[in-house]
């Protein structure tokens, strides 16, 4: 597993600040320079003050995008240039409480936006960039500003935007377009093709209903939408049925992404009652699949192994998970998928996980 928080010594600073280190040169007023290395650290100069970051000299930090905040001895490893899995958390606030959420809801919020905007300027050619939360849309104003300034300052980078949905209004379409519509990418939850099942697993009265109005609207506007449904115990009956309401009511989204279950947060507390084994029963998955497919719907699957789906279904499945929170079991040494496998969660646990792992 990837720590994306480094040991560092406490720096002087009064407020939460952006750094990219450089091993070689800088060429911005955010840039800290490389100046001694040795077994347990890395030390840079960031403007005449020393940044040591206690990591070993094999560790290669070299257009790394840091955040520093005052009075703590870690930093967060915001860009990692050599990574395609770079992710934003730009909240922790969110208005629902989905069964298997994995980033627990909490109640205070620290403005980081302008911080944001300065990792993403500083992010390496082409980045694409995850914002997540929490539910970011909880503070639009501040998210659209972000977006448009780093879009404006960076054009070739990109955005993946997790939100649940419910905070899109019609005259956003304006907005969007300033951004660019080809900028963002909005992944969007959907658990279920009606709203009882859906509210009962988001937690949220009335979502199911005020989703499907803001799915509209995006529609109407041109954005592009990554449709998003894990697989629970709680809608698996209900999949090829969900199938069915995305091939007929959102034939225009980019891509469906069926998801398998992460067992952290929310999701390891209901673990027994919400954890589908796909790799014994793969049934309504495969119905739901082939009905999506078959009426021209790109259709996914993300965070499964690739030996716990049928052989026919594995180009569906890419490797998804982030690279920073991945890990391969023990008997996955010698199989002939691993190069193409994105493995397991770090925080998998096979006493409590698939029953039928059949590496190739």
């Amino acid at each position: 597993m990837i720590d994306l928080r480094l040991k560092i010594d406490d720096v002087p600073i009064d407020h939460p600040s952006i750094v990219r280190l450089r091993t070689d040169a800088v060429d911005s007023e955010h840039d800290a320079l490389l100046i001694d290395r040795d077994q347990e650290s890395q030390t840079f100069d960031l403007a005449g003050y020393s940044l040591r970051v206690h990591c070993g000299p094999e560790t290669d930090l070299d257009g790394d995008v840091l955040l520093l905040v005052p009075g703590r001895t870690s930093a967060h490893r915001l860009v990692r240039s050599r990574s395609r899995h770079n992710t934003f958390l730009v909240t922790e606030q969110c208005d629902q409480l989905c069964v298997m959420c994995s980033q627990p809801p909490k109640k205070y919020h620290a403005d980081l936006f302008d911080q944001f905007t300065v990792a993403a300027t500083l992010a390496p050619e082409s980045a694409r960039i995850t914002i997540s939360g929490g539910e970011p849309l909880l503070h639009k104003r501040r998210l659209f500003q972000f977006l448009v300034a780093a879009a404006n300052a960076r054009p070739d980078i990109s955005f993946h935007v997790l939100t649940n949905g419910q905070f899109f209004e019609a005259d956003d379409g304006a907005m969007i377009d300033e951004i660019g519509r080809d900028r963002v990418l909005w992944g969007i939850p959907l658990y279920a093709p009606y709203a009882e099942l859906h509210d009962s697993i988001v937690g949220k009265s009335g979502a199911f209903e005020m989703l499907s109005l803001n799915l509209a609207t995006l529609m109407r506007v041109g954005a592009a939408v990554e449709l998003r449904t894990v697989v629970l115990q709680q809608n698996w009956s209900a999949l090829p049925e969900l199938a069915n309401y995305v091939s007929t009511r959102l034939p225009f989204i980019d891509v469906w992404a069926i998801m398998q279950l992460e067992n952290i947060g929310y999701a390891r507390m209901n673990w027994a009652h919400s954890f589908k084994d796909t790799s014994l029963d793969f049934g309504q998955l495969r119905s739901a699949i082939n009905l999506a497919i078959g009426r021209g719907i790109q259709t996914l699957l993300y965070n499964f192994p690739l030996c716990t789906v049928p052989s026919q279904y594995r180009h569906l499945a890419p490797g998804t998970i982030s690279d920073w929170k991945n890990k391969f079991l023990e008997g996955c040494g010698d199989c002939a998928l691993r190069s193409t496998c994105g493995g397991f969660f770090e925080w998998y646990k096979a006493d409590q996980g698939f029953g039928g792992l059949s590496p190739q």
